[in-house]
């Protein structure tokens, strides 16, 4: 378990966050790059206070991450329902760890932005489309430490289970899934980072709302501030998503005494 954050490190982590915004400003304000393609902080700020009120491309800024959180929603939960079911019964039954892992090892690797022709292809600009993109990315974390839990379960709970006659079911539900469910609320965190990351690419095949959509509107219209907005909003949800993940991940840790 990470240790806690001390008032130094926060200190530090304020510092690093302190430079990044003055090395910006000073680069924005230096006349190397015209403002229309590098905006100033503060410029970047007003215009996502703007998008909170006035409409672009059809919705406000709240409107869009509404439409954008909707299909992460939908992709996370479905790679979560499905990969962590599987990789517990694939941790324990070992005809199946050998039917899925190949199928599995190959497609892990194709990069969620590549599935975006062939989920346009397949469901168009439905929401099936962009909830297979996140899908993707989010379904092999669940999977992946789902299955390493189950498989590093203490084995005497695994005999002691059987010693008073539980069969398979009833040891992957009762014994594999409490034991191992520090490793999966870790492997949904992963999860998560990668499914928002993946949102962008889900939402090129999006016709209509969503930050990804309005951030390729602003690129379209050379409105660099619109993109950057967009970009600051998508960062400060995930930093939320990770943070609550986090903070779950800590408190069952700390219920398994790790």
């Amino acid at each position: 378990m990470a240790r806690p954050m001390t008032r130094g490190d926060l200190l530090l982590s304020l510092s690093g966050l302190a430079g990044f915004f003055v090395l910006w400003q000073v680069l924005a304000a230096s006349g190397l790059f015209p403002p229309r393609y590098l905006p100033s902080p503060a410029a970047v700020l007003r215009t996502m206070v703007e998008l909170t009120h006035d409409p672009y491309s059809g919705a406000t800024l709240w409107g869009h991450l509404s439409a954008s959180l909707g299909r992460f929603g939908t992709g996370f939960l479905l790679a979560a329902a499905i990969g962590i079911p599987l990789g517990l019964l694939m941790g324990w039954y070992r005809w199946l760890d050998d039917v899925v892992s190949p199928f599995f090892e190959a497609l892990r690797f194709v990069a969620p932005i590549a599935w975006v022709p062939f989920a346009g292809l397949w469901f168009g600009t439905g929401i099936g489309g962009p909830t297979l993109v996140i899908f993707s990315g989010a379904f092999p974390p669940c999977l992946i430490n789902a299955y390493r839990g189950a498989k590093y379960v203490d084995r005497r709970l695994v005999e002691a289970a059987r010693t008073l006659g539980a069969s398979g079911p009833r040891i992957v539900g009762e014994v594999l899934l409490p034991a191992s469910l520090p490793s999966i609320v870790a492997g949904l965190r992963v999860s998560a980072g990668i499914g928002w990351q993946s949102l962008i690419g889900a939402e090129l095949i999006v016709v209509g709302s969503g930050v990804g959509y309005m951030m390729v509107q602003g690129q379209l219209n050379v409105l660099t501030p619109v993109v950057m907005a967009g970009m600051v909003a998508i960062g400060l949800v995930g930093v939320a998503i990770d943070l609550a993940l986090g903070l779950a991940e800590r408190r069952i840790q700390a219920g398994w005494g790790r």
